[in-house]
C-alpha cells in the first residue's frame, strides 16, 4: 500500500505542473497533502513496529505567527528555539529529547524517509527537505520523557515550499499541541488541518496564545464552535497562555501535569485500525481522476468497435453483397476450369495454358508479383477506401468526445495521436489487405476442388462441361494470343467462364454451388474481419492512448488499482488492517 501511496502522490505531483486549471490544481494540490498525510502515518506505523520502545512524539503546530517557538521554549525551560517577529522563520522541523537520548531515536531517520537528519546550525533554507534532532539540555517540568517538535506554519505563502516537512512531523504525533492566537483561531486554514487529523485520532490541547486578561472565555466558546463544525470528536483541553510585561508567554501552574497526563494515555494498538480509517475517509477522491482515466479508455474502446462494427458492414455492403464488385466465387470458378481435363486433349492445351495463367496461381509463376494481384483486385480498393473512412469517422468521434468529456486533455491528446499516425495505419491496413488477398487463393482453390468432386458424381454433367470446355478453351486461347495474356478482370467475363457458370448453375448441382458461393462468402467475411478489422487496425487503435503523454496523465493501470485495492480490504501484511 505504501509502495501506491507515494506511487500516486508522484502521478499527482507530475500533473499538478502541466495543469492550467487554477481550480483543479488547488483540489489537486489538497489531494497531495493528503497524500503525504497517508504516506507518513503509514510510516509511522512502520515504526511503531520495528521500533516498539520509539519514544513518545509531540508535535506543535499552529498558523504563521501564533507563537509556536515561543511556546516550545517555555515548555522546555530553553530557549533553543529560534524566535522571530517575521512570519515564516521556522522552516524546517525541530525536534528536541526531553528525558530521553538521542540513541532511542534512531528509528526516525527511516521515517522521514529522504528528509536528512542534521545539526541545527547545519539547517539551511535554500534545502528544505532537512529536519534537526538534539537533546534539551534542562528537564521540562511539563512534558514527559518525549521528543517535542517545533514546526513550521502551514498558511503562509510560502509554506508550500516546506509543507511536506510539516506533514510528516504531524503525522508522527503521538499528542498534538494546537497554538492558536487570538487573531489566528478562526482562520479556515486551521480548522481544515484539524479536520483531516480527525482520522489520526491523536490526542489534542489547544494552546489559546496571546490573550488578554478577561477575554479567554468568549474565545474558548468560540472555539468549541468551530471545533464542532470541523470534527465530531470531543472538544479538547484549552491551556490560555497569557503574555506578561516582558513579552514572555506562561505556561498555567493549573496546567502543569496535562501533557504528561496525557501521554499516560496514549495507545498505539489501534494504529492500524486509523490507517484504514485515514484511507478510507479519501479513498474515493484520490483515486477520481484515474476512475475517470479508466472511463475515458473504456470509452475509447467502445467508440473504436462500434466505428469497426460499421466498417465490416461496409465491406458485406459494397463489397460481399454488391452486384458488380463480389468477384471473389468467380475466381473459384475459373479455378475450376483447369480442373476440367479433357483426356488426349491435355497435351496440347498444355503449353498454351502456361500464357492463359489461370488459375490465379499460374500468374506467380510467370513472374508477376503478388502485390499485383492484389492491386487488382476491386475487394482490396474497397477495404482500402472502407479504412480511410473508418479513421474519419474516429476522428470526427474523438472531437465530440473532446467537447462533451470531462477528460478534454486526454481526448484532444487521441486525436492529435490519431492524426499523426493515420498515414501510417494507412499503409499498414493496406499491406495487410494485400496479404489477406493473397493468401486467401488457397480458399478460392479448396471452393473449385469441392465443386470438381461433386461434378465427379454427376458424369453427365461432367461430360458437358467438358465438352463445352474444348470449345470455349479456344476463345480463351484466342484471346489471350491475341492481347498477350489475359488479366484477373478479363478472366472472369471469359466465354469460358461465361459459359460454364450458366451451364453449372442449371445442372443438378446448382443448387450446391450456391452452397459454397454462401460458404466461400461467410469464411472471407470472417477472415476480413478478423486479419484486418480485429487483428490489425482494431489492435493498433487500441493502442493508440498508451501513446500520451505520460506526465499529463495517472496512467495507473487497473490491475495496479485493484492490488491497491486489495491491499486496502485485507488483514495484515501490505497495509496492516484490522
Amino acid at each position: 500500500m505504501l509502495d501506491f501511496i507515494q506511487l500516486l502522490k508522484g502521478r499527482y505531483q507530475s500533473v499538478i505542473t502541466r495543469l492550467g486549471d487554477e481550480s483543479t490544481k488547488t483540489i489537486y494540490q489538497q489531494r497531495m497533502d493528503q497524500l503525504l498525510l497517508a504516506e507518513a502515518f503509514i510510516r509511522k506505523g512502520e515504526l511503531i513496529d520495528s521500533s516498539p520502545q520509539n519514544p513518545l512524539q509531540i508535535s506543535v503546530v499552529g498558523p504563521t505567527q501564533a507563537g509556536k517557538s515561543s511556546l516550545v521554549n517555555v515548555l522546555l525551560n530553553t530557549d533553543a528555539t529560534g524566535v522571530s517577529p517575521l512570519a515564516g522563520y521556522t522552516v524546517h522541523p525541530h525536534g528536541f529529547c526531553n528525558g530521553v537520548k538521542l540513541t532511542a531515536c534512531t528509528g526516525l531517520q527511516r521515517y522521514f524517509g529522504r528528509f536528512q537528519q542534521l545539526q541545527h546550525w547545519q539547517l539551511n533554507k535554500d534545502r528544505l527537505d532537512c529536519y534537526s534532532l538534539a537533546e534539551s539540555p534542562a528537564l521540562s517540568k511539563h512534558l514527559p520523557n518525549a521528543v517535542l517538535w517545533d514546526t513550521p506554519d502551514f498558511d503562509s505563502i510560502d509554506s508550500a515550499n516546506y509543507r511536506e516537512g510539516v506533514i510528516r512531523t504531524i503525522a508522527l504525533a503521538d499528542i498534538v499541541i494546537l497554538v492558536v492566537s487570538k487573531e489566528k483561531y478562526a482562520d479556515q486554514s486551521v480548522w481544515d488541518l484539524m479536520s483531516t487529523l480527525e482520522y489520526l485520532h491523536q490526542p489534542t490541547i489547544i494552546c489559546l496564545n496571546k490573550l488578554s486578561e478577561g477575554s479567554e472565555d468568549l474565545l474558548i466558546n468560540s472555539l468549541r464552535q468551530k471545533w464542532q463544525q470541523a470534527r465530531t470528536d470531543a472538544f479538547p483541553d484549552v491551556v490560555p497562555i497569557y503574555y506578561h510585561k516582558d513579552n514572555v508567554p506562561v505556561w498555567p501552574d493549573t496546567q502543569q501535569t496535562l501533557l504528561q497526563q496525557m501521554a499516560s494515555k496514549v495507545s498505539l494498538k489501534k494504529h492500524d485500525r486509523f490507517e484504514t480509517e485515514l484511507l478510507q475517509k479519501y479513498w474515493p477522491a484520490w483515486l477520481e481522476p484515474i476512475i475517470s482515466e479508466h472511463q475515458s479508455l473504456k470509452d475509447w474502446q467502445d467508440l473504436v468497435d462500434q466505428t469497426l462494427v460499421a466498417a465490416v458492414d461496409s465491406y458485406q455492403r459494397d463489397f460481399l453483397n454488391h452486384p458488380h464488385h463480389y468477384e471473389t466465387f468467380q475466381l473459384a470458378m475459373a479455378e475450376l476450369l483447369t480442373l476440367l481435363e479433357v483426356p488426349g486433349l491435355a497435351g496440347i492445351l498444355a503449353t498454351t495454358r502456361k500464357i492463359i495463367t489461370w488459375p490465379i496461381k499460374k500468374l506467380f509463376r510467370m513472374g508477376r508479383k503478388k502485390l499485383h494481384i492484389a492491386d487488382t483486385s476491386q475487394e482490396v480498393t474497397v477495404l482500402n477506401q472502407i479504412c480511410e473512412h473508418t479513421l474519419i469517422q474516429m476522428t470526427d468521434k474523438i472531437l465530440q468526445r473532446t467537447e462533451q468529456s470531462k477528460q478534454t486533455t486526454w481526448w484532444k491528446e487521441c486525436a492529435v495521436q490519431l492524426r499523426a499516425q493515420r498515414p501510417a495505419l494507412l499503409e499498414q491496413f493496406a499491406s495487410a489487405a494485400q496479404s489477406y488477398h493473397v493468401n486467401f487463393q488457397d480458399d478460392i482453390e479448396a471452393t473449385a476442388n469441392r465443386l470438381y468432386t461433386k461434378l465427379q458424381e454427376q458424369p453427365m454433367v461432367l461430360n458437358g462441361l467438358r465438352a463445352t470446355r474444348v470449345t470455349t478453351d479456344a476463345a480463351v486461347i484466342a484471346l489471350a494470343l491475341h492481347t498477350g495474356g489475359i488479366g484477373l478482370h478479363d478472366l472472369i467475363i471469359a466465354p469460358a467462364m461465361l459459359t460454364v457458370t450458366s451451364l453449372m448453375a442449371e445442372s443438378a448441382i446448382g443448387s450446391y454451388m450456391g452452397r459454397l458461393e454462401t460458404e466461400l462468402k461467410k469464411n472471407q467475411l470472417a477472415t476480413v474481419k478478423q486479419s484486418l478489422f480485429l487483428d490489425m487496425l482494431r489492435n493498433k487503435l487500441l493502442a493508440l492512448p498508451e501513446q500520451l503523454s505520460a506526465p499529463d496523465h495517472f496512467n495507473i493501470s487497473l490491475n495496479q488499482l485493484h492490488a491497491a485495492e486489495v491491499h486496502l480490504t485485507e488483514k495484515r501484511h501490505g497495509l496492516r488492517l484490522l
